[in-house]
């Protein structure tokens, strides 16, 4: 289906690039920090500005430690191993990005599996976690770990419930790991803190590279007993940098000065996900930075919007996924709106209809 659309029609200008918020550039501030970092070799644990980097995180999630490293897949990929013994079963939603969107790594990685549950709502229902948990008794492989998401990316970037979360601690006594790459996003969204949040998991983790605008890099906080076997596994994985200040100091910035502006991304955010509900159905309640469509013709809607300068993109063959950040104004978002309007109504048909 083309939308009524030419397939030789040229791209039109202004580029808008509402694929991720990972495509957020470093502020001018950023840069300068990073010019004059005062830096140390972090192998030997010598680099202040990381250690002053990790320090901040762990006391804005509650933990004892934490540990810089270059990316949200690699501090996933540290509490999977940190956590589980190779054969056990990590319980976690079907489309949570440890299990469809890191290229099988847990697998290779830790040498787990998973055991999934459908996840296209806030939070795992704690009966059906339970339930897996129970059948060890039943000569199942025994769970190892639990893995929630938050914010949950593919249901549209909603927080996950802190009441649920909280009956998920108490009915289970498991490892749980929270992917917060968008931790920040949720707290800003409902008033809850990061802290009070990381409360009833064992380990967190948070991108600084999507809505807080960093060039790279992720955080991942530990029990203090976890410290020495999360730093040896970044080892391992090839993770340990050595004058990593230089970066660090762009990550204390998105931590200070960045996160209370997360606010503006979700307002732009609900305002193209109205625009959006006024074409098509299937438009999910937009809660952050995240407007997710589940439609037949998802993947076609990109290409309309493609050609009138517009980028975003698909997390599965009907759901469709932009996702705003720092770099995209409110003269980016009346833009991309009038721009829906023109497409105008989707068909409800597939990619094989004829």
């Amino acid at each position: 289906m083309s939308l009524g659309l030419s397939d030789s029609l040229p791209i039109v200008k202004p580029r808008i690039d509402l694929r991720s918020d990972t495509v957020t550039q470093p502020t001018a501030a950023m840069r300068r920090a990073m010019a004059e970092a005062v830096v140390g070799d972090d192998g030997f644990g010598d680099d202040p500005t990381v250690r002053e980097l990790e320090e901040l995180y762990a006391e804005l999630v509650g933990k004892d430690a934490a540990l810089f490293v270059p990316s949200g897949v690699m501090a996933n990929q540290i509490a999977m191993r940190i956590l589980t013994q190779p054969g056990d079963v990590v319980v976690t939603g079907t489309f949570a990005h440890v299990v469809a969107f890191e290229m099988g790594a847990s697998a290779r990685n830790a040498g787990i599996q998973f055991a999934t549950i459908d996840n296209d709502a806030p939070a795992l229902p704690v009966d059906d976690v339970c339930r897996l948990i129970d059948a060890e008794f039943d000569h199942v492989a025994k769970v190892g770990a639990i893995v929630v998401e938050n914010t949950n990316m593919f249901a549209g970037g909603v927080p996950y419930d802190l009441a649920q979360l909280a009956e998920l601690r108490r009915h289970t006594n498991i490892p749980i790991h929270m992917d917060g790459a968008r931790l920040f996003n949720a707290s800003v969204a409902t008033g809850v803190s990061p802290a009070n949040y990381a409360q009833s998991v064992t380990t967190v983790m948070s991108c600084l590279s999507k809505g807080l605008c960093a060039p790279l890099g992720s955080l991942l906080a530990v029990p203090e007993n976890l410290l020495d076997d999360a730093r040896r596994e970044r080892k391992r994985l090839g993770g340990a940098m050595r004058q990593a200040g230089v970066v660090a100091a762009a990550g204390l910035i998105a931590l200070r000065d960045h996160v209370e502006r997360l606010h503006e991304d979700h307002e732009r955010a609900r305002r193209i996900g109205a625009a959006l509900e006024s074409v098509v159905s299937g438009v999910l309640p937009v809660a952050t930075n995240i407007v997710a469509l589940e439609h037949p013709a998802a993947r076609e809607l990109v290409n309309a919007l493609e050609h009138h300068g517009v980028l975003t993109g698909t997390v599965s063959p009907t759901r469709f996924r932009l996702v705003t950040h720092a770099d995209i104004s409110d003269e980016d978002v009346e833009y991309v709106c009038q721009r829906i309007e023109d497409i105008g109504p989707l068909r409800e048909s597939t990619a094989t209809e004829e």
